[in-house]
């Protein structure tokens, strides 16, 4: 067959991750009734009896993803495994096994892998989650990781993202932006030693945001304080590409507005230090810095009573008619349209 090579070309950076994934799955239907809910969520949810069973995938690739210069394999097998079970939990759902996939090059001696095995075990005694099978190949460039996580929830506790109502409000657990920070420190450090290799980097006053890049935690404790707190969120999503974006995904799916405060976004003193260090605005790292696993979600009002003063969980603002669209409210009390600034795989560097 004879290629038009006159054709239009569309690039996968004009579509992006979730464009991409909309475009190129629009004529899959549903076939199976054990399918109850397919793309479009943090996990897919099947219904094979009382519980319903939660799968979710991940794919991270060396020179993408990760890089191995500074990421050692022990963090970065804890890491993936992280990504995934994150999803899990941002389903309101328990996490209980796992598979992992690896395709490695031959500059990977054995022993580096026991390296990145030992975090993958690691992660699994950590969380209780069994690993039960995989696939290992190889290949000619590098490392890449492919892990499926599968979790389990009862019909009525499974939390999708459409389901937010105006007047919800909007809870995030922990604080944000030290995983984009702490990527930014571990960056300039690579350049400086680029330039001479006796450096040593001093990281210790970076120790927290280093840490929430390199070996970050899902929160399997926010959904057992949920449960214990007698909350049932209305929508829920996790932070991997930065809050505006994840907001935004919540908006869509829900068919919702949303006000979302700047003075109410959790900063931890680190991150607030590492922004004025490298100049940059600690509002803007949060709404699109991503990496932060933290879980976005949404209440009824009248569960605030159940939830404020609690140290894990901040209230940032609140969803509204879909009309009046998605806004960050600045300290300044001005109204700021959210736009989706989250990391895009496919962008050109």
């Amino acid at each position: 067959m004879l290629e038009d090579k006159n054709q239009e070309r569309t690039s996968l950076e004009q579509l992006g991750e979730f464009g991409l994934i909309e475009h190129l799955t629009q004529h899959f239907k549903i076939a199976h009734k054990s399918t109850v809910k397919g793309i479009g969520d943090d996990a897919a949810v099947l219904n094979f009896g009382e519980k319903k069973a939660i799968v979710t995938t991940d794919l991270l690739i060396e020179g993408i993803h990760f890089d191995l210069s500074y990421m050692p394999l022990k963090h970065l097998g804890y890491k993936s495994v992280m990504v995934n079970l994150s999803d899990v939990y941002a389903m309101n759902a328990n996490a209980t096994q796992i598979t992992v996939s690896i395709a490695a090059s031959n500059r990977f001696p054995v022993e580096a892998l026991e390296e990145l095995y030992a975090g993958i075990h690691q992660a699994c005694k950590t969380f209780g989650v069994d690993l039960i099978g995989g696939d290992t190949t190889s290949s000619l460039t590098g490392l890449l990781i492919s892990i499926t996580a599968i979790g389990e929830a009862n019909e009525d506790e499974v939390t999708y993202r459409d389901k937010a109502k105006p007047n919800d409000l909007l809870v995030v657990s922990g604080d944000l932006g030290g995983a984009y920070m702490g990527l930014q420190v571990l960056e300039r450090e690579k350049e400086v030693f680029k330039v001479n290799p006796n450096n040593q980097p001093d990281l210790e006053p970076y120790t927290y945001i280093v840490e929430r890049q390199l070996k970050p935690e899902a929160r399997k404790d926010i959904v057992k304080l949920l449960k214990e707190l007698n909350v049932l969120p209305t929508a829920m999503i996790d932070i991997s590409d930065g809050l505006s974006s994840e907001i935004l995904h919540l908006c869509k799916n829900s068919a919702v507005g949303c006000n979302l405060f700047e003075d109410k976004i959790p900063l931890d003193p680190t991150v607030i230090a590492a922004c004025e260090e490298f100049k940059v605005d600690s509002t803007m790292i949060a709404l699109s810095g991503g990496e932060d696993y933290e879980l976005l979600f949404t209440v009824d009002q009248n569960d605030f009573d159940k939830i404020k003063g609690n140290p894990n969980l901040t209230v940032i603002g609140h969803m509204t008619e879909p009309a009046e669209g998605s806004h960050l409210i600045t300290r300044a009390n001005t109204k700021i349209p959210l736009s989706a600034q989250g990391w895009n795989s496919f962008e050109k560097s």
